[in-house]
């Protein structure tokens, strides 16, 4: 019946995630067809990752449940074991509880992977967001197309990576290309000044700076502090510059990063570490930036948008598509310095190759095509690519 709301679970676990899908998450909380409600999970609800669950409830937005899975960020697949079961076990309970219409997903982390699951088993319809994408340092790329094969609705950020999803055997009427809601958060933001950044973060930005963000590579064994301190060494050769850092996820081998980060911070008062900027401050603190440097898939999908280069380090964002700003490494000192002397010449046009801005309007008409007054059929038809 179409004068039933449509109701829409968006789970969100880290900050990276609630960021990007914010803009679409205000739109269906305005939308007169649907009752948006939000379950929080993850490092949103750790101190040591900046207690991120804060950020939505200044949005406003209906926190239906917060759900711990984690007391720390997992450091041994033992940990991460305890969690994905955790996870599937308390969503499977709370959806049975809740009952709502469809789930809504970005992305490919493993905590997300268990929500899906979770989902499929109640018989839930998922909306995955930015699948068909590849990572092939990163055991996310895994769960990413595990997810896909979990969802009913595919809403991806490239032409390519829609293909990719149809080559997984789903159904291409349920596929659309809406391009990156990154970029649209890019392009909306109004930034703060410079100096209300410098004044926000208590660090002085007169001299150049780089926006830095290192993850562990998690399909590499015990690389990520020597890729790490391959890094650093470079960021200490660099005291004309200021850098600002922002801790690793909650990855394995994340923890003992941010270890090493607090560490390198105390010896070189040329740069700031922090748990979390938030959008707001992260992205203002690109707008001003020399580059970033890192591999974190922002450099890749949202920095573009800001003409700014990116340094992608090693192989973590491997297979990704990328714009002619972005600059790969690999994850040894003399190629990373290479690479920021580069970065630092940078003069090009760039074109992001990640959609045009107007994400969340795709995203909300097609969802409401989808499923508003409809009778799901959940039985889905592998497709074949024709031979």
């Amino acid at each position: 019946m179409k004068d039933k709301k449509l109701k829409i679970c968006a789970v969100t676990t880290t900050r990276a995630d609630y960021g990007i899908m914010r803009p679409l998450l205000l739109k269906l909380n305005k939308a007169d067809w649907a009752d948006l409600v939000l379950a929080v999970t993850g490092t949103h609800l750790l101190k040591q990752f900046g207690n991120t669950v804060k950020e939505i409830e200044k949005d406003d937005l209906k926190i239906d449940k917060k759900i711990s899975i984690m007391s720390k960020a997992n450091d041994n697949p033992v940990e991460t074991g305890n969690i994905m079961s955790k996870t599937v076990s308390k969503f499977t309970e709370y959806f049975e509880e809740s009952k709502p219409d469809v789930v809504l997903l970005l992305g490919d982390r493993f905590e997300t992977f268990e929500v899906a699951a979770a989902a499929t088993v109640c018989r839930i319809p998922v909306i995955h967001i930015a699948g068909g994408e590849t990572t092939e340092g990163a055991i996310d790329e895994v769960f990413r197309h595990s997810i896909t094969k979990m969802s009913y609705l595919h809403l991806a950020s490239t032409e390519a990576y829609k293909n990719r999803i149809i080559q997984l055997g789903e159904d291409p009427k349920r596929v659309f290309n809406t391009g990156a809601l990154g970029v649209e958060n890019v392009l909306n933001v109004k930034c703060l000044s410079k100096d209300e950044l410098s004044e926000q973060l208590n660090f002085d930005l007169e001299k150049p700076y780089a926006v830095v963000t290192f993850h562990p590579v998690t399909l590499e064994n015990n690389s990520a502090i020597q890729q790490l301190n391959e890094l650093l060494k470079v960021l200490h050769k660099h005291q004309e510059m200021n850098f600002i850092i922002t801790k690793a996820n909650a990855d394995l081998a994340g923890e003992q990063i941010n270890a090493q980060l607090d560490k390198f911070a105390l010896k070189n008062k040329n740069c700031i570490v922090v748990s979390s900027l938030g959008t707001l401050k992260y992205f203002s603190a690109i707008r001003y930036s020399e580059c970033v440097i890192g591999n974190s898939s922002s450099g890749i999908v949202e920095v573009p948008s800001f003409g700014k280069p990116t340094i992608n380090i090693g192989d973590r964002q491997k297979g990704r598509i990328q714009s002619n700003s972005v600059i790969n490494c690999k994850p040894i000192e003399s190629d990373i310095e290479k690479a920021l002397n580069k970065a630092l010449k940078f003069k090009k046009e760039v074109v992001n190759p990640y959609g045009d801005g107007k994400t969340s309007d795709k995203m909300v008409k097609i969802i409401k095509k989808t499923f508003y007054g409809k009778e799901i059929d959940l039985k889905k038809v592998f497709y074949d690519l024709e031979k």
